[in-house]
């Protein structure tokens, strides 16, 4: 949880649903300004569903756990599984990325970038925990 965050406002129903209205909305937003509103409109709806999902699928343990709901020890623990093999996918998939753009002669940027900050963030994150802790 975030210390920022009010756990009451994160533990909320209705947190995730909102959120992702408004990213939905923030999705049109930019889609619109770049050109592509037919694209804004299919970010809304999709996100707009998915947080009414999550909004009416309330009785499942698993929906509770991820809208916030619902959550304890055990799927505090299981988050922060999901997080680090969600991590993982993405950083295996740049590094894909990044070779296949060095093969073809590219720079490799941005993905070199995205790595780099990964890699920067791993290691002030595992150095400041070591200190913390």
């Amino acid at each position: 949880m975030t210390k920022g965050c009010s756990p009451r406002i994160v533990k909320s129903k209705w947190f995730v649903p909102s959120f992702s209205l408004a990213l939905g909305l923030v999705m049109l937003a930019v889609s619109w300004l770049g050109g592509s509103l037919g694209a804004g409109l299919i970010s809304l709806a999709v996100l707009a569903a998915f947080g009414l999902f999550v909004l009416l699928a309330g009785r499942s343990e698993t929906i509770r756990g991820l809208r916030g709901d619902g959550r304890d020890e055990r799927f505090a623990q299981i988050d922060l599984q999901a997080t680090a093999l969600a991590g993982l996918a993405v950083i295996v998939a740049l590094i894909v990325a990044w070779m296949v753009a060095i093969a073809r002669g590219q720079s490799g940027n941005p993905y070199g970038w995205l790595l780099a900050i990964g890699g920067l963030t791993y290691v002030l994150a595992v150095a400041y925990f070591r200190w913390r802790g």
